[in-house]
């Protein structure tokens, strides 16, 4: 193969991240957009035909979650990353070679159908190939390759802002996305199918070949692999009674419960940091500190940088400090930046003209996103590791319906609400800040390099409260020697391969 397995398995995972690249393009080029002279010019839309750019992008996003999950569990993992790719490739195309505005706004719903496909399904690709030792590393690259997407589209976007005045203001920015996604398309068959998918569908000689192509460069005879396909064989035998559960079993069992009350609660409190609308409605935001549209576009490109070294900082230390630090950390440190922009905008208003205050909201906004790498990446991360195999899908998918149901609210209220109650709107992103953290402080058990197959048993018997309790870590300290003294020492037989599983479970 010539890559050590896990560095073969970071490659995979990256090339499945640029899914979520498209949706970190597309979320910020939207700015530059329709604030561009020549694309209002060109097509002379009104205030509410503006919002639906972004509006009806959440909105097919929503959609595509939904129908994604079926597709994924149906026809494979890479068939619904193909799906998704060339969805996204007839969206932008519908976009950049837009007549009239009836071609933007189809082009960004059929985008949008073809986000909410690739952010459901690539974390749980990246998820089902990799080792648990590195799970937060490679399922982190979702929240990466997103900020990397807006890293690229805000400096492109604000490049063709200042160069062009005609059609290319707008143009390029909007057909230059089409390219990671055709190469996304072209290139998914070249990587392996997720092995507990194929060992599912019952194509257990080919689940097995993956996995060692995965995790042993080819051996089939490795004890891990022989180990870990055991375990996933006695997995999907237990789960095939869950194929035909009902929605309202998903309430009456305990652990299938939590884990999407978990997923569900993730990706809505993600959204109610207030990401979004500072995304959305930076130009507007700013402008209530009296700072000029054109230079909210520069400092909002560094500001995407600056997001993205958070993000990538997360993903080196994630699968040591564990999920649920970062999550609570994350969020108390977000709140506190919200206290001073709620501050500096109350006290000191466009017509006050004060520099300083000017470059201290600045800095909160640039602190926030570097903060916001705790949520943005495990609301990917979290969902997509706590589910079994039977039902990780569904369990991803609603939890993706949920994160583009409020990102379309938040994106239709924020301008109302800015409107409305100028610097007081921000206070519902303190409280929201500070009430997630208590809130997954609570109910968030650690699940860092705990082994996919043990989710189930861990959320059955920890307890709904966790607070300070060390109980679920110390469960992942066990598992995570056993799984070092696997790989180490080796097992001898069938034999020590079951009592392997028997004391993990």
């Amino acid at each position: 193969m010539g890559f050590p397995p896990k560095v073969y398995q970071f490659l995979v995972g990256t090339f499945a991240a640029l899914g979520s690249f498209l949706y970190g393009y597309d979320l910020t080029i939207v700015a530059e957009v329709v604030s561009s002279g020549s694309f209002l010019s060109y097509f002379s839309p009104t205030t509410t035909e503006i919002g639906l750019v972004a509006s009806l992008l959440t909105a097919g996003a929503f959609l595509g979650a939904g129908l994604a999950y079926p597709c994924s569990d149906y026809f494979g993992r890479r068939a619904t990353i193909l799906a998704g790719g060339v969805i996204f490739c007839l969206g932008g195309g519908l976009q950049t070679g837009a007549r009239n505005y009836g071609y933007i706004l189809g082009g960004r719903f059929i985008a949008g159908v073809s986000i909410g496909v690739l952010t459901m399904i690539v974390p749980i690709y990246q998820a089902e190939l990799v080792h648990p030792n590195i799970r937060g590393l490679v399922t982190g690259l979702q929240q990466f390759m997103l900020g990397i997407g807006g890293v690229c589209g805000s400096w492109i976007s604000y490049g063709t802002y200042i160069s062009f005045v005609d059609n290319r203001q707008w143009r390029i920015p909007l057909g230059i996305q089409i390219v990671p996604a055709a190469l996304l398309s072209g290139l998914i068959f070249l990587f392996p199918e997720s092995p507990r998918w194929l060992i599912s569908q019952g194509r257990l000689e080919r689940g097995l070949q993956t996995l060692a192509r995965l995790h042993a460069n080819g051996n089939t005879s490795d004890p891990w692999i022989l180990a870990e396909f055991e375990q996933i064989k006695t997995q999907v035998a237990a789960e095939k009674e869950h194929n035909q559960v009902k929605f309202y079993q998903w309430i009456t069992d305990k652990s299938n419960f939590r884990r999407l009350l978990l997923a569900c609660a993730m990706q809505a409190a993600t959204q109610m940091t207030g990401v979004s609308a500072i995304q959305y409605y930076s130009v507007t935001i700013f402008e209530q500190i009296g700072i000029d549209g054109t230079d909210t576009l520069r400092y909002q490109a560094i500001n995407s940088i600056i997001g993205l070294i958070g993000e990538f900082l997360l993903m080196m230390v994630v699968d040591r400090i564990g999920r649920r630090k970062l999550v609570v950390g994350g969020n108390l440190a977000m709140c506190l930046t919200y206290v001073i922009s709620t501050i500096l905008l109350a006290q000191f208003p466009p017509e006050v003209n004060n520099t300083g205050a000017h470059w201290g909201f600045i800095i909160m906004t640039w602190v926030y996103n570097f903060c916001f790498a705790s949520m943005g990446s495990l609301s990917w991360m979290i969902p997509a590791e706590i589910f079994d195999t039977a039902t990780r899908a569904k369990g991803v998918a609603l939890g993706c319906m949920v994160s583009f149901a409020f990102n379309t609210m938040i994106g239709q209220v924020t301008p109302i609400g800015m409107a409305n109650s100028g610097w007081r709107f921000y206070i519902l992103f303190v409280v929201c800040n500070f009430t997630n953290a208590v809130f997954f402080w609570a109910i968030l058990p650690e699940t860092k390099q705990l082994p996919l197959e043990e989710m189930k048993k861990l959320f059955t018997e920890s307890p709904w409260f966790i607070g300070n309790s060390t109980k679920s870590e110390n469960r992942v300290t066990e598992t995570s020697i056993l799984a070092q003294q696997i790989e180490s020492k080796g097992l001898e037989d069938k034999t020590g391969i079951t009592q392997h599983n028997e004391v993990t479970a």
